[in-house]
């Protein structure tokens, strides 16, 4: 069974400029991924003095838990589809990335068990972090600085989406709920756990149709990668991959879901979990002083974007 009512070239194009820019940068042949460098020490414990992604006893459980009871139960196929077309009209704002950036000067990301630090924080930790590891990926820098600036759909210039429209680990929607989704309990409540169309294995796709024609619950992270399509960056592939499916933990740390990859999807998954180990243990209450490094990421957003992007 193919990809029903939202066909695979609306899926994959949607909001798509075809703005013409440089070809995209490709990855160095010397740039081997892999889970952390040699000089990458995973910390032992989050900025709570707690393990990292403990859904059941972090201090922030009300709040996280809250999220995602809202997230699995208003994220329906049809919701996904009708949000993704509307945004894909990058129609909300025009602005630069660093000024993207600055919106989540004061956003603080409710879906997150181990940070309660603005975002802005969260971004310069990660890409300081493989900064140090990859000195001469600059593409992995930038991923790592605009892999969360999509949370800007909460700010009030974007609508003021609900975080759990906004935040949150990613699933497919259009097939059945993976058992290794977080608070998996909560999707008992969406209309489509129920609907036969959509509650199957493959629900509405077929095996190895590729995680490009297969719609993700609606967040920061499909949000960022149009943006960054449709307003011609040339950052490889690689880099769209993660900024797209970061949050996408139950294929990514669960194996669930490989049936619907491809192997173009197998070949980037590596750079995700590479990605994920910066994304995710970078995160401290030490702040990077961001008067300091932002002449260098500016430069960075200069070499593989416009000056000014739609969103």
């Amino acid at each position: 069974m193919g990809v029903s009512s939202l066909t695979k070239a609306e899926i994959s194009t949607a909001g798509m400029s075809t703005t013409s820019r440089p070809r995209g940068s490709v990855v160095s042949e010397n740039a081997i991924p892999k889970e952390a460098s040699d000089g990458f020490v995973v910390p032992e414990s989050n900025a709570f003095g707690q393990s990292f992604r403990d859904y059941e006893s972090t201090v922030r459980l009300s709040i996280v838990e809250n999220t995602y009871r809202l997230n699995h139960i208003n994220q329906t196929y049809d919701f996904v589809k009708r949000t993704r077309e509307e945004y894909a009209k990058l129609n909300q704002a025009e602005m630069s990335i660093w000024e993207a950036s600055e919106l989540l000067d004061s956003f603080v990301d409710e879906s997150d068990p181990d940070l309660e630090e603005p975002q802005i924080q969260h971004l310069l930790q990660s890409a300081e972090a493989i900064r140090k590891d990859y000195p001469n990926e600059d593409w992995m820098h930038l991923t790592a600085l605009i892999h969360d600036v999509g949370k800007v759909l909460y700010h009030s210039k974007f609508g003021s989406l609900p975080q759990w429209a906004v935040v949150g680990d990613t699933h497919p929607v259009g097939c059945a709920f993976d058992e290794s989704i977080v608070y998996h309990k909560y999707f008992k409540e969406n209309p489509d756990y129920n609907n036969p169309a959509y509650n199957t294995k493959l629900g509405v796709y077929s095996e190895g149709c590729g995680l490009e024609n297969v719609l993700m619950s609606w967040g920061h992270d499909d949000y960022m990668y149009m943006v960054a399509k449709a307003n011609g960056t040339t950052l490889p592939s690689a880099a769209l991959f993660t900024i797209r499916y970061h949050s996408f933990y139950p294929m990514h740390t669960e194996g669930a879901y490989k049936y619907l990859m491809n192997e173009e999807d197998r070949e980037n998954l590596k750079w995700v979990l590479t990605f994920n180990k910066y994304d995710l243990y970078s995160k401290s209450n030490v702040h990077i002083d961001v008067e300091k490094v932002k002449p260098y990421y500016e430069s960075l957003i200069k070499k593989y974007f416009p000056e000014k992007l739609r969103w």
